[in-house]
């Protein structure tokens, strides 16, 4: 065992200004350090997306919290696979130990818990034989305010799909949830989780491919999405719903045509649970339901 929580992610950009922007329409919450802009959820005491300048967009570095005792495993696997330990950057310094993934992703891993997120009121639905809301609308208010709650997961590109997976697994300390033959693989942390908090699709190279943040129910999904649209963002994907962790979803194009998630209704995997990986078709790797995926959601934007 190693990971229990994915802490934050950290995005190197041309304009972390820019970065800022997008992820503030997102919903999230800016503050401003030195030499990097971190983006927090409303009411939880965790950062989130790390923004520092680069001089092309890529995936800076992920970072993954664990307990003080499992640590040292960790750096015995690291050291049994020939891993060596690096200093932590300087414009994010940060805890724990940093080193490389075989795709060349910097990670961070330390100890720390995750922070807890804000809850919001029961999503009740009325559907055959259950009546949960009566004698009130269910429509939401135009002015309602999307805020996620959390981070929820990121998902990699990856042109080595067996050998991520293997290490972040074996070495790293995650667990696979299920995946899709050779097209997606989702993994979960230690002691409860859900269904994912890292992934990887496959492409013929390493890249960035989302974020995925908590909203707390579908119209906040759409109505997030369509106030993006309104401000001028592209369109990613959606709305559907995923086979593989059955949550809602749409994407909306970053700035950087990367993709960010709004999700909501994830499936979540006890501790004690005897869940076993499954090999999805491919026909169920992406969504049972929802507009066809445009091409452009598997493709690699991130400059080699």
């Amino acid at each position: 065992m190693t990971v229990r929580s994915l802490q934050h992610i950290a995005l190197a950009v041309p304009d972390a200004t820019v970065g800022r922007k997008f992820y503030t329409d997102f919903g999230m919450e800016a503050r401003e350090f030195d030499k990097r802009i971190v983006m927090r959820c409303q009411g939880r005491d965790q950062d989130q997306v790390i923004l520092v300048e680069g001089r092309k967009k890529h995936m800076h570095h992920v970072c993954f919290g664990t307990k003080a005792d499992e640590l040292e495993g960790l750096k015995k696997r690291l050291a049994q696979e020939g891993v060596k330990l690096v200093d932590a950057p300087r414009e994010t310094p940060g805890e724990g130990i940093w080193f490389r993934d075989p795709d060349g992703l910097l990670v961070n891993v330390r100890v720390a818990e995750a922070a807890k997120w804000r809850t919001v009121a029961e999503w009740k639905i009325n559907n055959p034989g259950h009546l949960n809301r009566a004698g009130v609308p269910g429509h939401p208010k135009r002015d309602v305010q999307v805020r996620p709650t959390r981070l929820g997961h990121a998902l990699r590109f990856t042109p080595q799909m067996e050998k991520m997976v293997d290490f972040y697994t074996r070495v790293v300390g995650l667990r696979l949830s299920d995946r899709a033959q050779d097209i997606v693989a989702f993994m979960r942390g230690h002691g409860g989780s859900d269904h994912h908090i890292f992934g990887f699709i496959k492409s013929d190279r390493p890249g960035f491919h989302h974020a995925s943040f908590e909203v707390g129910n579908v119209d906040e999904i759409g109505m997030g999405a369509c106030r993006l649209l309104d401000k001028g963002y592209k369109d990613g994907w959606g709305f559907g719903r995923h086979v593989i962790g059955s949550n809602f979803f749409h994407y909306i194009r970053d700035p950087w045509d990367s993709l960010a998630e709004y999700f909501c209704d994830i499936d979540y995997i006890p501790a004690d649970s005897n869940w076993k990986a499954t090999n999805y078709p491919a026909e169920d790797s992406l969504y049972v339901w929802g507009p066809k995926p445009p091409e452009a959601f598997g493709m690699n934007f991130e400059l080699a």
